[in-house]
């Protein structure tokens, strides 16, 4: 692969796998240079929520998870598995303000609800530019269009992120659910 043009974090949820595989495939023949991130326990994400795991010059984190009420589906675990002080349950805007430091990043909730204003406005309280997410149930298959489109435009295109957005979110009535919420001076 030639220089890429972007680091994505691509963090899989479980029951994602399969969104997860066509988004890497995808975003590799677009150029982009992909980090997976398999995530099998709550901690798992703080790792990479947090910083303290994830590849140095990322610029964009897609949580390709499933969603429900503005919150991340997480595995449940048996008790004697969760480590100590590990969250249980789904993860939300509480979760996401004690543990995220996501400066300078964008973020992309790709799962149900993920667009969840008061989900959003914990992303970009905890430092990241952009944050993007379905405030509805749009199908499955209208999300990985909207992620491959957002892309495809950014990359192949060069358009900046809210003219990605404008385009990926216009497709259909499914891709419309989608909310893209700026850090404060940002458009």
């Amino acid at each position: 692969m030639s220089k890429p043009v972007m680091n994505v974090a691509l963090v899989c949820g479980p029951d994602s796998d399969m969104e997860t595989q066509a988004i890497r495939a995808a975003l590799e023949c677009f150029q982009a240079r992909v980090f997976t991130y398999w995530i099998g326990r709550p901690n798992d994400l703080i790792s990479v929520l947090s910083g303290e795991d994830i590849y140095h010059g990322t610029d964009m984190i897609i949580l390709s998870f499933h969603g429900d009420e503005g919150k991340l589906l997480m595995p449940e675990l048996g008790e004697d598995v969760y480590e100590e002080g590990e969250p249980r349950g789904a993860f939300g805007p509480d979760e996401v303000m004690r543990y995220a430091s996501l400066d300078g990043k964008i973020v992309l909730g790709n799962g149900c609800t993920l667009g969840d204003p008061a989900l959003a406005e914990a992303f970009l309280d905890r430092g990241c530019d952009f944050y993007i997410g379905p405030d509805d149930y749009p199908d499955g298959n209208a999300a990985l269009m909207f992620v491959l489109r957002f892309f495809y435009e950014m990359i192949q295109n060069g358009k900046s992120v809210a003219e990605a957005f404008g385009i990926a979110q216009s497709m259909d009535d499914e891709t419309s659910m989608y909310r893209l919420f700026p850090r404060s001076g940002l458009s």
